[in-house]
């Protein structure tokens, strides 16, 4: 099956790049993966505390990816599944890429601030070329009904 991946982080336009792979997918008959990576610096230098930290961490992503899943499921129809990874963000993604060969497109979304697009859109731009998949990156204050329109 084909899957559009997508990165769940703690970003506003994290969401329309959500809501954007679901729409995409259920169209097109396609799946979601939703990427969520867990950075290992964050959790210091003790090892029992960095445990019950990187637990907390995965929990807190579970609970964040079912808000998303449940909508997917019950306005998409599309029953996305999760995979946390830990490391740094483009590393990680590149190698989700490589490893699941259903990837078919990296969804992004793109901040709207004056700061740019956000740092895994200006990051994964300079490497598109090295990508096997294409990238779409869905602009941050796109309305609900302006992405229903474009997908």
């Amino acid at each position: 099956m084909r899957k559009f991946l997508v990165v769940l982080d703690d970003t506003r336009e994290c969401l329309n790049a959500m809501r954007f792979a679901a729409m995409r997918a259920a169209r097109t008959g396609g799946g979601v993966q939703v990427l969520s990576i867990v950075d290992p610096a964050d959790f210091g230098a003790w090892v029992g505390v960095g445990d019950i930290m990187r637990e907390e961490a995965r929990e807190r992503i579970a609970v964040h990816f079912e808000v998303f899943a449940k909508w997917m499921r019950d306005r998409q129809g599309v029953d996305p599944e999760l995979v946390i990874r830990e490391g740094e963000a483009v590393p990680e993604i590149m190698a989700q890429i490589r490893e699941d060969p259903e990837i078919a497109v990296l969804v992004l979304g793109a901040g709207t601030d004056s700061k740019g697009p956000g740092p895994l859109v200006t990051a994964l731009s300079k490497q598109a070329g090295t990508l096997t998949v294409p990238i779409t990156i869905v602009p941050g204050d796109l309305s609900k009904e302006r992405l229903e329109a474009i997908t």
